[in-house]
């Protein structure tokens, strides 16, 4: 997990000692918003997301988590409650790290807190980003961003889209049917291919120009 990249041998035991398995299925609810953040996630395999509801019962999905991401990390440094919801988008299985053990080895091991700190402030730039998207550009601008991102990903231009596009549309502040009008359009520009949720990336170059004209 890049999360603990560069810790000493003997930081890395004392989070393991700590750690404990947990096999998920799909659809399954980690923790909700409100509930009190008692550790926090590292995904070995599966997915996760992590998702708030307006008070319409609209969804929006903050993040999707996948195997080697650390999740739930912030409000257990707040000693608070958690501000979004987690559900299992798939089955697979996650290390749970317990608070209470957590901040015993923090205050035992200040260099590990400020590895955490690094790490903190690099989620806090892309939920930037992501606010700065969602808030400034039109929806092919970021569904343009959001295709580039899965390239960038996979380093690949073949490649299948992560979500349904039902839960892709909710992560990027759209509906469904507007999100299959973008793709079918990028498709008749020759800028993407498609066959079911496999993605061809035609012209990266377009979609780059698309991305940045939306601000």
């Amino acid at each position: 997990m890049p999360f603990f990249d560069g810790l000493p041998e003997e930081q890395i035991s004392a989070l393991a000692e700590i750690a404990t398995g947990r096999k998920i299925v799909k659809n399954e609810l980690l923790f909700e918003a409100g509930t009190e953040a008692n550790g926090f996630y590292g995904v070995g395999t599966g997915r996760v997301k992590v998702f708030r509801n307006s008070p319409s019962g609209k969804e929006q999905i903050i993040h999707v988590f996948g195997s080697g991401e650390v999740f739930g990390e912030v409000p257990v440094f707040e000693g608070s409650t958690f501000p979004a919801n987690a559900q299992a988008l798939e089955a697979g299985e996650l290390l749970f790290f317990p608070r209470r053990n957590f901040v015993e080895i923090i205050r035992r091991d200040p260099d590990l807190a400020m590895k955490m700190m690094a790490v903190l402030s690099q989620k806090l730039r892309l939920l930037v980003r992501k606010i700065d998207d969602l808030s400034l550009k039109e929806t092919p601008a970021r569904v343009a961003s959001y295709l580039l991102l899965l390239r960038a990903t996979h380093k690949a231009d073949v490649f299948e889209l992560d979500l349904p596009k039902g839960q892709i549309a909710f992560y990027l502040g759209t509906i469904q049917e507007t999100l299959s009008r973008i793709f079918k359009r990028f498709a008749e520009q020759g800028t993407i291919a498609m066959d079911g949720r496999k993605i061809r990336i035609l012209a990266p170059d377009v979609l780059r120009e698309m991305a940045d004209e939306g601000r």
